[in-house]
């Protein structure tokens, strides 16, 4: 079965950090993009950044909530494990969203990403 499943969301206190895990089965990461996006109440979901397939490169989403992030939130990816991995640092409470995994064989930096996870909840207090 072809699927995501992201796990390590929490309450973790500003200023704090999280890192997320997103689990591969089905396919490889290696030959696709992945990315990172988050949702909260009453907004679109929104994407934060990516990982290409070609080198790894990361790609913050070009907007504000990619602008906010750069510096403090990391994607990683170990292929041979076929997971993906988003460390978040000095977590902020407008940071508090559902973080969703995705993955698309032209998935970054192009927004094409047709695996879906079910998302995990993060909250930061302030």
């Amino acid at each position: 079965q072809v699927q995501v499943v992201e796990s390590g969301g929490g309450l973790v206190q500003a200023g704090g950090s999280l890192r997320l895990s997103c689990a591969a089965s089905g396919f490889g990461v290696a030959s696709y993009g992945v990315g990172w996006f988050r949702q909260v109440p009453g907004k679109l979901r929104e994407g934060v950044l990516c990982s290409s397939k070609t080198d790894s490169r990361t790609y913050y989403a070009d907007s504000n909530l990619g602008r906010s992030v750069k510096g403090r939130f990391t994607i990683t990816r170990d292929n041979a494990e076929n997971m993906v991995y988003l460390q978040m640092n000095n977590l902020k409470p407008e940071d508090t969203a559902v973080y969703y995994c995705a993955a698309g064989l032209f998935g970054c930096p192009t927004y094409e990403y047709d695996i879906w996870g079910q998302g995990t909840q993060v909250t930061v207090s302030s």
